[in-house]
């Protein structure tokens, strides 16, 4: 959700902004906006509703030159979608221009108290947020630094924000702060970046030093200097990052999805060498985080999302192989409504991004109660794996599309490493992984296949439903969020035995019903529950395993072990949302509404 870039150098500052903001489209956006700073030659503030694509084309003509210069792309919280809602916002009389992700929970009350008399152009919290460093300044007589500390000061402890702030009189400088919402300051030689995604400013640096919750930065083009809370000046070294710029670009491919869906088989082998050595022995996982599972008495997974739906997954392999009791939670429901603990509990926090807010909610109370953690995130240094006890990493690499896909099997084949390396399993998890690498090809490589079903299944249809017991139930959660999410058909996931407890009232003639079979014990019971919506004419359309096949089925997996079929069931699921939402002339990679990065509350 949302998206800033800032840069101050030796180099004219719009191609990066621009090219940052299209490095950060996919996390999901509805306006876009640039100011660029020229010293005494002028201000540049460019602003439009829709894709960066657009901003860019208002941009040319317009001599628009210097050296220093921010950008946004927003996706509204607090007013619609306007030219006077995006951002960057400025300050009454033209000094300030701030950029902001997050949400200022009382911008209200600081409205009504501090800024009578000043006219407003926009319906954001934002706006409120520069017109009161303005104000503070001038009234104050403040410097740009302390006014800045004093606004911030006033936003209440729920308020979230990421800022970078620019004034026209001192025109190679931005100010960044932070709390609950992310944002590193890149360093080079060419010049500084403040960016709320690395890879936005790849093609400028790999150095990142983070800010952290409540430190202030002062960034101009040859030095950084940070504060800590109390204002007191510190240090802290820059990270490296290792991701190859051109690891963020879609290459041939026409949309990020497809990429990253074929991307998975690699993933898996990446994630199994990783994680096992040569003599098949665990490595690369802290003793620490299996002795904290080990000598937990229930074991408690927060995600959101698609990474819940993994955690449905990652819950049956810590039951069988550790046998700690697991639950799975809705981080945004966990963190507000926290259900009665046991004695001894361990935390796994599943997320793509590693900021999620809501699962960063659950996590400051699991800290503050003083309970163990692990993330499992595919961005390490991001706010959760930093803060909880311990971190794995997923190195599924980037995801761009908003639909997760690698980051989704990647969660489930860390999970099953991390029960198996825990427990008692006595699966040769190296070996089937391997298996599994190799069948995730073969199904992808079958494209055409599931294109077929998609446009014959779902063409000119609303509504659908993917139905399975056991592993397959969970699946088909996520089967169905990825057909729903960028396809805007209505599906639901169900546990196939519940269909006849109501839901089955809305089956018609030709509904859409996809079945996942892969699970031996439950397999008959889910023919009979095929036959029931056929019955009342659905449309079946069942996905099932070699060993449970029979004549009729639109698609026969290959055959791995039966705990390990979500890996493989969920790759046509993915490939038939894909080839629905071309079918209807839909953007793929950016659904409406959605964001990839989930920052806010």
């Amino acid at each position: 959700m949302c998206g800033i870039v800032g840069y101050t150098g030796i180099n004219q500052v719009l191609p990066s902004l621009l090219k940052g903001l299209e490095k950060l489209e996919y996390r999901g956006y509805d306006s876009a906006g640039v100011y660029v700073s020229n010293g005494a030659a002028g201000d540049f503030l460019i602003r439009e509703k829709g894709r960066v694509s657009k901003l860019e084309a208002a941009t040319k003509g317009k001599g628009i030159a210097g050296t220093a210069g921010i950008a946004h792309t927003r996706w509204a919280t607090h007013g619609g979608v306007s030219v006077e809602n995006a951002h960057p916002h400025m300050s009454e009389d033209g000094r300030f221009y701030l950029v902001h992700n997050g949400v200022i929970e009382n911008y209200d009350e600081l409205r009504d108290t501090y800024l009578q008399g000043v006219t407003l152009h926009s319906e954001t919290d934002t706006e409120i947020a520069v017109q009161l460093i303005d104000k503070f300044s001038k009234e104050d007589q403040l410097s740009t630094l302390d006014a800045f500390r004093k606004m911030i000061a006033l936003l209440d402890d729920n308020s979230a924000y990421g800022f970078l702030l620019m004034d026209r009189e001192t025109p190679n400088l931005m100010y960044a702060a932070k709390k609950k919402s992310p944002l590193l300051i890149g360093v080079s030689d060419s010049g500084n970046v403040v960016t709320s995604d690395a890879a936005a400013m790849l093609d400028v640096t790999q150095n990142f030093i983070e800010l952290m919750d409540g430190e202030v930065a002062i960034i101009d083009k040859a030095k950084v200097t940070l504060f800590d809370a109390a204002g007191q000046e510190i240090t802290r070294e820059a990270f490296h990052i290792d991701i190859d710029a051109s690891e963020t670009d879609k290459g041939v491919y026409p949309y990020y999805m497809l990429k990253e869906v074929d991307e998975q088989a690699i993933v898996a082998r990446t994630l199994s060498q990783h994680y096992f050595d040569d003599d098949n022995q665990i490595q690369n996982i802290d003793p620490a985080i299996i002795e904290a599972i080990q000598s937990a008495d229930r074991l408690y997974i927060v995600a959101a999302g698609t990474s819940y739906h993994a955690g449905l997954v990652g819950k049956r392999y810590f039951e069988q192989w550790t046998g700690k009791p697991t639950e799975v939670h809705i981080s945004s429901e966990f963190a507000y409504d926290q259900p009665l603990l046991s004695d001894k509990p361990f935390f796994i926090f599943l997320s793509q991004s590693g900021e999620t807010a809501d699962s960063r909610e659950v996590l400051d109370n699991v800290i503050k109660q003083g309970f163990g953690s692990l993330t499992i995130a595919n961005v390490m240094n991001s706010t959760l794996t930093r803060e909880a006890d311990f971190a794995l990493p997923l190195l599924a690499g980037p995801e761009i599309a908003v639909a997760s896909t690698k980051a989704y099997t990647a969660q489930i084949i860390v999970e099953a490493i991390l029960a198996h390396a825990a427990g008692n399993s006595t699966l040769d998890l190296k070996h089937e992984l391997a298996k599994v690498a190799v069948e995730m090809q073969v199904i992808i490589d079958q494209k055409e296949v599931f294109k077929t079903i998609a446009e014959s299944a779902l063409r000119d249809r609303r509504s659908a439903f993917y139905i399975g017991r056991g592993l397959d139930a969970a699946v088909a959660v996520e089967a169905a969020l990825k057909l729903k999410e960028i396809s805007y058909v209505q599906t639901e996931g169900f546990a196939a035995g519940e269909l006849k407890h109501g839901t089955i009232s809305l089956i018609e003639e030709g509904t859409p019903v996809f079945a996942l079979l892969t699970q031996t014990k439950t397999a008959g019971l889910v023919r009979g529950e095929i036959a029931q919506v056929t019955a009342r004419g659905a449309n079946a359309v069942i996905i099932s395993s070699k060993a449970l096949a029979k004549a009729g089925d639109a698609y026969v997996l290959p055959e791995v072990n039966e705990l390990l079929m979500p890996l493989l069931t969920v790759i046509p699921a993915q490939l038939i949302a894909y080839y629905a939402t071309l079918d209807r002339g839909l953007d793929v990679d950016r659904p409406r509404n959605l964001a990839k990065s989930v920052t806010v509350q």
